[in-house]
């Protein structure tokens, strides 16, 4: 069976608005996870589970927006976990997660150009694209954890500072496409990179204590609302799919 033009969604939206949420769910359920069981453990058991969905999803030949999103999902949580074990677990400040987070989504678009000739979202048609893709993605992920810890906490912008910071930094590239029309995949991966932070930033500051500048919801709380947002979305943009190709 021939493999489809793209495995990935058009961007619209719908697109960021779920992309947003996926951010949020995986900060809490991440960090509502490491809180209530051991975090080594759990990173292993996400790494299973996120392994076998990025099988599942890298060997099926069709698009499925349900698998997609799922897939993102867990690579939000994975992504999370990864970045704050490097800074929990194992001491590294978030000055310097952030940087090395930074030059391993430097190197992958680097190396995805230099082997595709291309990291445009909309030609992810083998699976050697598609690998790049995930591997960039889970990459921006543990990026954008880093970068919204280190405006929160060692900057010291709170969790509400960032929130208007990164919401800037992601209108930015939007602006500018609007108004030039340039730069299309540069301006894409920008926006797809903060979106991870600003989505972080609000479930953070939805879900933190109030001694930690949150309004104190709870991290499980937000988890399930945010999850269940998502699982709506994801419904009714599969839905929206089948009418157009039925």
């Amino acid at each position: 069976m021939p493999r489809p033009l793209n495995k990935v969604p058009h961007v619209a939206v719908g697109f960021w608005l779920l992309k947003l949420l996926t951010t949020g769910a995986g900060e809490a359920s991440s960090d509502w996870i490491i809180k209530h069981f051991n975090q080594y453990a759990a990173v292993v058991v996400s790494v299973v589970v996120f392994a076998a969905i990025v099988f599942w999803q890298i060997r099926r030949d069709s698009f499925s927006t349900a698998r997609y999103w799922l897939t993102v999902t867990m690579v939000a949580i994975f992504g999370t976990q990864v970045a704050d074990v490097m800074h929990v677990g194992l001491g590294v400040p978030y000055a310097v997660s952030t940087a090395v987070c930074l030059t391993g989504v430097i190197g992958l678009f680097l190396l995805w150009r230099l082997v595709e000739g291309t990291v445009s979202m909309d030609h992810i048609d083998s699976t050697r694209r598609e690998l790049f893709y995930w591997a960039t993605i889970i990459a921006t992920f543990a990026l954008g954890t880093a970068l919204g810890d280190y405006t929160a906490v060692t900057v010291k912008l709170g969790y509400g500072g960032s929130i208007f910071l990164f919401a800037a930094a992601f209108a930015l590239p939007a602006l500018w496409w609007a108004i030039t029309r340039r730069g299309e995949i540069a301006c894409f991966w920008l926006a797809y990179i903060v979106t991870r932070p600003l989505g972080a930033s609000v479930a953070d500051y939805l879900a933190m204590p109030h001694h930690r500048g949150g309004l104190n919801l709870g991290l499980g709380n937000i988890s399930l609302v945010w999850l269940a947002f998502i699982a709506l979305g994801v419904a009714v943009m599969a839905r929206r799919a089948a009418s157009v190709t039925a």
